[in-house]
């Protein structure tokens, strides 16, 4: 099992982290060679040990690749993005990406399922993960359909000592704006093509050249609105108390 830092915070064998990642150990340390995953810190016995940070950073890549960048557009990509990003800052920008592709989900079993979440999971914890459509339960017993991305995050927030009934609605509150979000920045694209040339692969050409330019404006906008909220009510009840 993974090990923790003086801080609490699980370190994985490249063994684990793979299997978490839903990826094979050599994909990981041919990643870590093109410097798209920082390396490891050095542990006893002179073992690589990964955090949640590799997890969420090979999540964001994995996603990148499904959009069909290139080993060099998906490294332009993660220049641009600001340092020190947490592993939550990272999965936000993974889901944004996610959300230009169709859903998908990829079939497993119970005992695949707890070995990609690190944990055992008890039948509490498998309704809150399809309640926040990380996971489906299949067809057969013993069998669900894994959105790869949200259950990491998924299991992240098993742990949130916050309702599940709150993390529902904050879930139910981005999905319509960002659906919203989608269907407005849809129609300007199509009123760009259209005012120039009404050709569906030029409105396809527009949008693949926008999207990392969009995503990083979503993220960027939308962390400084949530500091700029959160910081306001911070003031609010400082007064108040």
């Amino acid at each position: 099992m993974a090990e923790e830092t003086e801080t609490g915070e699980a370190t994985l064998t490249v063994d684990e982290l793979a299997a978490r990642a839903g990826v094979t150990v050599r994909t990981v340390r041919f990643y870590g060679t093109r410097g798209l995953l920082p390396p490891p810190e050095i542990g006893p016995r002179r073992v690589g040990r990964y955090g949640p940070g590799h997890l969420a950073r090979l999540a964001l890549i994995e996603e990148l690749q499904h959009q069909g960048l290139t080993l060099a557009a998906i490294e332009r990509y993660l220049n641009r993005l600001p340092d020190g990003l947490s592993p939550q800052d990272l999965a936000i920008h993974r889901a944004l990406v996610a959300s230009w592709t169709p859903d998908g989900a990829e079939e497993t079993t119970r005992e695949e399922l707890e070995r990609r979440a690190g944990r055992p999971l008890t039948e509490e914890d498998v309704d809150r993960l399809a309640a926040l459509n990380a996971l489906q339960r299949g067809g057969t017993a013993g069998s669900y359909l894994v959105d790869p991305g949200l259950l990491h995050l998924g299991v992240r927030l098993l742990d949130v000592p916050i309702a599940p009934e709150t993390i529902l609605a904050a879930r139910t509150v981005l999905v319509e704006h960002a659906r919203a979000t989608a269907r407005e920045l849809s129609r300007l694209f199509r009123d760009e093509v259209e005012a120039q040339t009404p050709d569906v692969a030029a409105m396809k050409s527009l949008s693949a050249h926008m999207q990392p330019l969009v995503v990083q404006a979503l993220v960027t906008a939308f962390q400084r609105s949530l500091n700029e909220e959160l910081r306001a009510a911070y003031e609010d009840a400082a007064r108040g108390a």
